[in-house]
């Protein structure tokens, strides 16, 4: 192989003139994903609902010498990720990769029946419809310009479910399963789409999970501690980025051994 094409393969992992969106960006994993990517030459726009919290993302991002933005956006709002995702594109005409990493954990530690539906729902449209409305909106300029990557949150509870946890099990397994399908629609277009299923991360979201049901997670996971948000944005910036190109419809897993199929 030539020198020049060395080159060109070694930078697939490089985001220079790229647009990338992050949700979830202002604490945990996607604060994580935000920063690297950037790191690596994208402008990433992030998105949260903590404005507070997004404000020091791009201030750390840009303190760094990187490139970001953000917009304040409720994925549980399909008329709100209408908006933004509209907004976006008309400001920089072509999304290159999205990284979807909001969600919570949902009522924890309790059985199904004890769980209030009001609850249960809130889980499902954070965790699930927020996931299908950002691909909706994407998903025509994606396909217009033969270029896209998607990567979603799922969860190790999604494929082995974890007690006490059932609305958040529930969205994840249907992250992945909704992934697994859209993902064969636009396989012409130049478009991957992938899932990342982590097992117990150190996140401000495990705040809010009940310590019995943490201690059951960690005790599933052969290496034995928490995983950090750097560990599970180095496979969302490889599956956002150009050298994920013949990988799809497949869900990641960074579960310290935990899950290994």
């Amino acid at each position: 192989m030539e020198t020049r094409d060395l080159m060109a393969a070694s930078n697939l992992t490089n985001f220079a003139g790229q647009v990338v969106l992050v949700t979830g960006a202002a604490s945990g994993i996607g604060k994580a994903a935000a920063e690297l990517i950037a790191q690596r030459g994208g402008k990433v726009i992030c998105l949260d609902l903590n404005e507070d919290g997004l404000k020091i993302t791009v201030a750390q991002i840009e303190q760094a010498g990187g490139s970001a933005g953000y917009k304040v956006l409720d994925v549980s709002s399909q008329s709100g990720v209408k908006k933004v995702v509209a907004e976006i594109l008309a400001e920089h005409g072509q999304v290159h990769a999205l990284a979807n990493s909001a969600g919570i954990s949902g009522p924890t530690g309790k059985p199904v029946e004890e769980v209030e539906w009001a609850a249960f729902q809130k889980t499902i449209e954070i965790n699930l419809y927020g996931t299908i409305w950002l691909t909706q909106e994407l998903m025509p300029s994606m396909k217009e310009h033969k270029y896209g990557r998607i990567v979603h949150l799922a969860s190790i509870a999604g494929k082995e479910g974890n007690p006490g946890m059932s609305a958040y099990n529930a969205s994840k397994a249907a992250v992945i399963g909704f992934v697994k399908g859209v993902a064969k629609e636009c396989a012409t277009f130049g478009i991957t789409i992938n899932a990342v299923a982590p097992a117990v991360i150190r996140t401000p979201i495990n705040e809010t999970v009940a310590p019995d049901v943490q201690a059951y997670m960690v005790s599933k996971i052969p290496v034995g501690r928490l995983g950090e948000p750097n560990e599970v944005a180095e496979i969302i910036a490889f599956a956002a980025s150009q050298a994920c190109s013949f990988t799809t419809g497949f869900t990641f897993d960074v579960s310290g051994g935990r899950a290994t199929y």
